[in-house]
């Protein structure tokens, strides 16, 4: 059975944690481009899924990860709301402000600082402790899941989906995108 808790050795490296930013991001900025072809109503109308937009379901992601990095900072906040988001372009422009946030955050920690334990309450106010690179991984895979979710709502409403965003799929295109470059190879 799975423990949950890494030894000290098995720490990931900045090299990993940047990785896993990368992905993160690549395939945010997926999602965002299928996101583009909708129009102002389809981004806002009502589908059955946990949110009752595509647009709800996409600023949750960002809100997500905004609640997160406020934790991570010492000045924890409450969920954003979808209102102050009328459109991709505005979502896309605040997501990418909070990128560089993260960014730098994890950028600024040392290796030994990753598995660093804070404690924090959930938005119900229940306390919790967890690592950097724990809570880090929670942001990824919970992006992730809703990712999954806003796919079918597109699938449901018969505009095109984003191009796979599987972490294999970023993988394969980092071993092309190495390979073409001259004098490295894959």
């Amino acid at each position: 059975m799975y423990a949950g808790v890494y030894a000290e050795e098995d720490s990931v490296t900045n090299d990993e944690i940047k990785a896993l930013l990368d992905y993160h991001y690549w395939a945010r900025d997926r999602m965002l481009a299928a996101l583009d072809a909708l129009t102002s109503e389809q981004f806002t109308q009502p589908i059955e899924s946990s949110f009752k937009s595509i647009r709800d379901t996409a600023v949750h992601i960002m809100g997500a990860e905004a609640v997160w990095y406020s934790r991570w900072r010492g000045n924890p906040q409450a969920m954003l709301t979808t209102e102050g988001f009328r459109d991709v372009a505005s979502l896309r422009s605040a997501w990418r402000e909070l990128e560089s946030g993260v960014r730098a955050f994890f950028e600024g920690l040392g290796a030994d600082e990753i598995e660093t334990r804070i404690e924090y309450k959930s938005l119900k106010g229940e306390p919790h402790s967890s690592s950097f690179r724990q809570m880090l991984q929670h942001v990824v895979n919970h992006a992730t899941y809703h990712r999954g979710q806003v796919t079918t709502m597109l699938r449901q409403i018969g505009v095109k989906v984003p191009e796979s965003t599987d972490l294999i799929a970023f993988y394969r295109m980092q071993e092309k995108t190495q390979a073409a470059v001259p004098g490295r190879t894959a």
